[in-house]
């Protein structure tokens, strides 16, 4: 259904176009019948052929009766045919080589009386050289002067007479054409009426003729340039370097009906033939990438008849100098040609490839429109037809243009499709690891429970267990006071209230963490009659401050005022805090006794000394004591950052 679709696109739109030729074409064709009575539609005219020894530019006037006595009466329109051989015979006889034939044709006009200004129109006058046009005897309108032209065909004929109040009627209209002797002429039914009334005709005609297939040639060719700077860019992409062979190709083929060129007669005639080879030769390389099937040996033989006709056809080599005796030759090898290539290669992309299919029909639509040109060339069919071949360019644009616009949707939906495909792997990425994430997390956190419980059991039995049994052991012996028995199990208590105390968040705020111990300590300091002074200032954060250095900062000041307490009768203990550009400090000042530090701590054993010391290297800090008979200061320093 949706390659169904895609296929009406086009296909509409060449219906809307035939559709408009064939309105059009009705409308001039009655306009003649059904219009004013003022109007007059010629429908007959004598006609008669003379020779002349070359192109010669037409006489100010003449009068019929001095021509030859040999009119033949003829209908409008009239289409004379040429048999071909017979053509080449009459070339051979004598003729002189540059002779020109010169077609006439008399039309007597009876009737219509001079109301207005009158104009004189015809849908095609077909020669290939000059048009001269004599309104009683006068010459009133010439057309393709200077020799040979290639572009009279789909040009119509239109003029205004210039007649106003006092004129004589228009008796006799006489039509002078110039031709090579090969050439084939042919002449319209005229219509002489007022210039208001017959102009829309003349215009709708032109438009749809010759202005319609300019643009739509125009565009083709514009489209085709954007392709080749596409093809710039992605030189692999052969297809897109094709597509601007076909623009270049139709817009040549149709040149010549559109513009006159300062070029040679015979190097314009041979461009035009040869395009059309060359434009059946890029539709069957375009079918080829399409249904990706090489056809070798029809390659080779469409580029062998290609390159034969173009050979052949050269100005240079002159092995047929007579265009336009060959032309209609060469026009009926074209059709063949293209019909081959229709053939074959519809055959090959019926099954396996929709836009092949698309551009043969397109191709077949191009070649029946071909051979209607060349029947309405050659005179077979009337010379008021419709020249197809001029919406060839329309076709193939129409066909391309659906075939592009069909792969850019199609490439739309796929980028879509690949988005869409790659979001959803997103997702189920993102879901992969936010339940990863949920997994390291509980690991994590199992692991950091299982930590915490290793740190608390290690230091429980370091700190506590150890006590209990030293108290344990002291009781059996019977060696120990119950004073001693209680201060050891008031350590013990203290040191579970340490361990405790560590476990809360402090935030890397020391203070916080001081400011717990002194919750602690007040109580037994007011017991004992010792007073305590809080003289702590604000400290930057310690990123590094978790529970385990928490445990042992907390056991280094509580190691420090504990031995203030059993080894100095101070009465004052005094806490502040310092900062310093690498680091914080802890000070305790007591007003006791003071002691010898260096004997302590290395002739006397100094245990509890040495385990404040090692608790401080083991966070990267430092203790000191400054000791005389007036107090003891202490000094525990702490880093503002520590080593990974």
């Amino acid at each position: 259904m949706v390659r169904a679709s895609r296929l009406m696109a086009p296909l509409l739109l060449l219906f809307s176009v035939a559709v408009l030729i064939a309105a059009a074409s009705l409308y001039l064709d009655n306009d003649g019948h059904h219009g004013p009575a003022a109007t007059l539609r010629l429908t007959q005219a004598s006609w008669q052929e003379t020779v002349a020894p070359g192109y010669s530019a037409p006489p100010a006037t003449i009068d019929s009766a001095t021509l030859p006595p040999s009119w033949q009466l003829v209908a409008l329109p009239f289409s004379p045919s040429i048999a071909l051989l017979r053509q080449a015979e009459s070339g051979a006889s004598g003729t002189p080589p540059h002779a020109v034939h010169v077609s006439w044709l008399k039309v007597a006009v009876d009737g219509l009386p001079v109301t207005s200004r009158l104009a004189l129109y015809g849908v095609r006058v077909k020669t290939d050289g000059t048009i001269a046009v004599y309104i009683n005897g006068k010459l009133a309108h010439q057309a393709q002067q200077n020799g040979p032209s290639w572009n009279s065909t789909r040009t119509p004929l239109w003029f205004t007479l210039d007649n106003g109040p006092g004129s004589p009627p228009v008796r006799e209209i006489l039509l002078r054409l110039e031709h090579s002797p090969a050439s084939q002429t042919a002449l319209s039914s005229l219509r002489l009426g007022p210039a208001d009334v017959l102009r829309p005709s003349y215009q709708v005609r032109l438009w749809l003729q010759q202005q319609l297939p300019a643009m739509l040639s125009a565009a083709f060719m514009a489209v085709g340039v954007f392709a080749v700077f596409v093809w710039l860019r992605r030189p692999r992409e052969i297809a897109y370097l094709l597509f601007f062979n076909l623009a270049a190709t139709a817009f040549l083929r149709g040149l010549h009906f559109y513009v006159d060129l300062p070029v040679a007669n015979d190097w314009f005639a041979w461009l035009t033939v040869n395009s059309l080879f060359w434009l059946v030769l890029a539709v069957h390389f375009f079918l080829c990438q399409l249904h990706q099937r090489p056809l070798a040996w029809l390659t080779r033989g469409l580029v062998a008849v290609t390159l034969l006709i173009g050979v052949l056809t050269w100005p240079l080599l002159a092995v047929l100098p007579n265009m336009p005796t060959v032309t209609p030759i060469i026009y009926l090898v074209a059709p063949v040609m293209s019909l081959v290539a229709c053939v074959v290669g519809g055959y090959c992309a019926w099954r396996h490839s929709l836009e092949g299919r698309m551009v043969v029909y397109g191709l077949l639509a191009c070649t029946l429109m071909g051979m209607s040109d060349w029947l309405l060339q050659n005179n077979v069919i009337s010379a008021e037809g419709w020249y197809l071949g001029a919406y060839a360019p329309a076709v193939c644009f129409i066909t391309f243009g659906a075939l592009m616009y069909r792969r850019y949707v199609d490439a739309i939906a796929e980028v879509e499709l690949v988005n869409a495909s790659l979001a959803e792997r997103l997702k189920k990425r993102e879901a992969e690891l936010e339940a990863s994430h949920q997994r390291l997390r509980e690991i994590e956190l199992r692991q950091t429970i299982s930590d915490e419980r290793q740190r608390l059991m290690q230091d429980m039995h370091d700190g506590l267990g150890s006590s209990l049994i030293s108290a344990i052991r002291s009781v059996e012996r019977g060696n120990i006071s119950d004073e001693r028995v209680s201060q050891i199990l008031k350590d013990c208590l203290d040191d579970l209230k340490l361990t405790i105390d560590s476990m809360e968040p402090v935030e890397a705020d020391l203070l916080l963490l001081l400011a717990t111990l002194r919750f602690r300590l007040e109580p037994r300091l007011e017991g004992t009659g010792v007073k305590l002074l809080w003289e702590v200032r604000e400290l930057p954060a310690l990123p590094w401050l978790n529970p385990s250095s928490a445990l042992h900062i907390l056991r280094i000041v509580q190691e420090s005022i504990a031995n203030i307490l059993r080894h100095t009768r101070a009465t004052e203990i005094r806490v502040g805090t310092t900062s310093g550009a690498d680091g914080v400090q802890v000070h305790i000042a007591d007003n006791g006794g003071g002691f010898d530090v260096a004997q302590t701590l290395y002739q006397a054993g100094g245990r509890g000394l040495q385990n404040q010391r090692r608790r401080a290297a083991s966070v990267e800090g430092t203790v000191n004591w400054q000791s005389n008979p007036a107090g003891t200061l202490f000094t525990l320093w702490l880093p503002l950052e520590r080593k990974a």
